[in-house]
């Protein structure tokens, strides 16, 4: 049975969220459920609301359909079956979105804008200057994980977000080791990333690389 966010909507309805209707969108929803647990499934699903509700406040022109399916894959690569050995969590991400985009014959500027968009979703302070898929998806990952730019969500509107796709008591203390679980195997991808902040956190032993020793221990000296 096709399966929607709208199916989870059990609270007050969220003001002004379109939610995609279109056939690429409904099988990404049951491809991200089937595989992610609940608790990064909704949180995807509210990055994809509080995405939106950014939009709609800042009067931006998107298009719903590329920012729900990059919501729906931006943690999509905790699971390991979807994880590579090498690259980068955001890469893999953006690889499997566009993976997906290909099979439907999306036109490749859409197919690149999402890539980007995940690509792109842990790395402060660049998205917002980007094209507003990029940065709103980034908006919702903020205000869903760190409540950046909370008092400029309504109250209705964060309590009809929550009520759709309710937290864990704990959410906080929840999403950090599933973070964890998702990057532990390859450390040396969180070189000059936030994810560092998770191995550290989790990891006493892990050791973060210095920008500035790789620097002064280059080979590539004149």
């Amino acid at each position: 049975m096709s399966t929607t966010i709208k199916d989870l909507a059990q609270g007050p309805s969220i003001s002004a969220v379109m939610i995609p209707d279109s056939g690429p969108a409904r099988e990404a929803t049951e491809l991200v459920r089937d595989t992610e647990s609940a608790l990064l499934f909704k949180h995807s699903s509210r990055v994809y609301d509080f995405a939106s509700l950014a939009g709609k406040r800042r009067e931006l022109k998107f298009d719903s359909e590329p920012l729900f399916i990059a919501a729906m894959f931006d943690d999509m690569v905790l699971a390991p079956r979807y994880s590579s050995k090498s690259d980068r969590f955001e890469v893999d991400g953006a690889n499997t979105a566009r993976a997906f985009l290909r099979q439907h014959n999306i036109p490749q500027l859409e197919i690149d804008t999402v890539w980007t968009a995940i690509r792109l979703h842990t790395t402060p302070a660049i998205p917002r200057y980007m094209q507003p898929v990029v940065a709103l998806l980034t908006n919702g990952v903020e205000m869903d994980v760190l409540g950046i730019a909370c008092p400029e969500f309504s109250d209705a509107d964060r309590e009809a977000v929550i009520a759709a796709c309710p937290r864990t008591e704990h959410f906080e203390e929840d999403i950090i080791p599933t973070f964890y679980d998702g990057i532990k195997h390859k450390p040396e991808t969180t070189f000059g990333n936030m994810n560092a902040d998770i191995l550290a956190d989790k990891d006493p032993k892990f050791q973060r690389m210095n920008f500035c020793s790789v620097i002064r221990g280059s080979q590539g000296k004149g």
